[in-house]
């Protein structure tokens, strides 16, 4: 994602500056060097999230007092002691934000002449070196990463593809697809091309090329009346499915606009769309529909019932709690924790708590970043 220049206007004694930074009145050094470095971390989170128009609700945010050379002295420390200090790599970690975890990964190259990532390999294992080697890549390449295990091999993981694809916008699909070929040289599109098939192909293509209009501020009525009245006639209405059309309908409409558009259906079918997909489409292909209708509606509660599902048993499935911590952490589990809480009356922390064990506990709660 490019970093966008910022420029401030400011009411009293600033103008925009060429080098985008507040003209401040003057004062000591010790005050301007703070406000410095405030404004630049303000400037640094307003260049991260400038790529989505989605505000966020992380749990990890950036550390204050930040020292990206005491963070690598401290994780080269934790590496060599006997048997790994753990603990340490977690608590430096799992409290950065990514862009603070490059510049201790930085500072540590230039200290120890070799790679964290490498490093960290080598030290850890087990699901704990799974979140932290996760940690290490930004939230696009992470996505990338995952899709990309999905459907390496034999056999493709069709839950991890459809919770990805089906559940980003389409800026962070665009940024997934433009990382996915900077790391493995290969085209997203064809990639799934040529591990999916018929209607499921369809759809998770139609969505991995990003053609979803952006929100207008104009309420069309006219156009949420005819997509309503369209998905009625291609699924309850006719015997069979015309799935072309509900594919470009929920590929291609804005959010705002689909949610209207799900709430209008109701005046003309006797099922709501979620009782209308499971009714008219079978196996992945339902299980995708669905996941869109979930996460136009309320994504946070879509996240957080799949972790509530993760965690039904007596020991989690730590693969699905993993990608969705590690992949939310910096977007929105504030939002999903709460969700988690009103429907399972149990906090996401509790339940990580109950759920799992050892360091991969430590990491998962530091990543939940509380109790509710």
């Amino acid at each position: 994602m490019q970093n966008l220049p910022v420029v401030f206007k400011h009411h009293t004694h600033s103008k925009p500056h060429s080098q985008d930074y507040f003209t401040a009145p003057q004062l000591s050094s010790a005050q301007s060097g703070l406000n410095m470095a405030l404004v630049s971390e303000f400037l640094g989170q307003l260049s991260l999230n400038m790529g989505s128009c989605e505000p966020k609700y992380p749990t990890v945010v950036p550390a204050i007092d930040f020292d990206p050379d005491k963070d690598a002295a401290r994780i080269e420390t934790a590496i060599k002691t006997k048997g790994v200090d753990e603990a340490t790599i977690i608590a430096v970690l799992t409290k950065r934000t990514y862009s603070q975890r490059r510049e201790v990964a930085f500072a540590y190259e230039r200290r120890a002449k070799k790679d964290l990532v490498t490093a960290l390999k080598a030290a850890l294992s087990g699901p704990l070196e799974t979140v932290i080697l996760g940690l290490m890549k930004s939230t696009a390449q992470y996505d990338a990463s995952e899709i990309k295990g999905s459907i390496k091999g034999l056999g493709t993981d069709e839950e991890v593809l459809i919770e990805i694809v089906c559940s980003r916008s389409s800026s962070e699909l665009s940024e997934i697809k433009t990382v996915y070929k900077e790391l493995f040289k290969k085209d997203l599109e064809k990639d799934v091309a040529g591990d999916t098939s018929g209607d499921f192909r369809s759809l998770l293509l139609a969505l991995v090329q990003a053609k979803r209009a952006e929100p207008s501020s104009v309420v069309d009525y006219e156009k949420i009346d005819e997509d309503a009245r369209a998905l009625y006639d291609a699924g309850v209405k006719r015997k069979g499915t015309d799935v072309a059309t509900w594919i470009s309908i929920m590929s291609e409409r804005s959010v705002p606009h689909l949610q209207k558009v799900f709430d209008r259906y109701k005046s003309y079918s006797p099922y709501d769309m979620q009782e209308s997909i499971r009714k008219e489409v079978k196996g992945d292909l339902e299980k995708s529909f669905l996941t869109l209708v979930e996460c136009f509606e309320n994504k946070p509660l879509y996240f957080a019932s799949r972790l509530a599902e993760a965690m039904k048993g007596k020991s989690a499935k730590e693969k699905v709690v993993t990608r969705i911590m590690v992949s939310r952490c910096e977007v929105d589990l504030m939002k999903i924790r709460t969700e988690f809480k009103s429907q399972t009356g149990k906090s996401l922390f509790q339940t990580i708590s109950e759920h799992t064990k050892g360091d991969y506990q430590k990491a998962m709660l530091s990543l939940c970043g509380g109790d509710d």
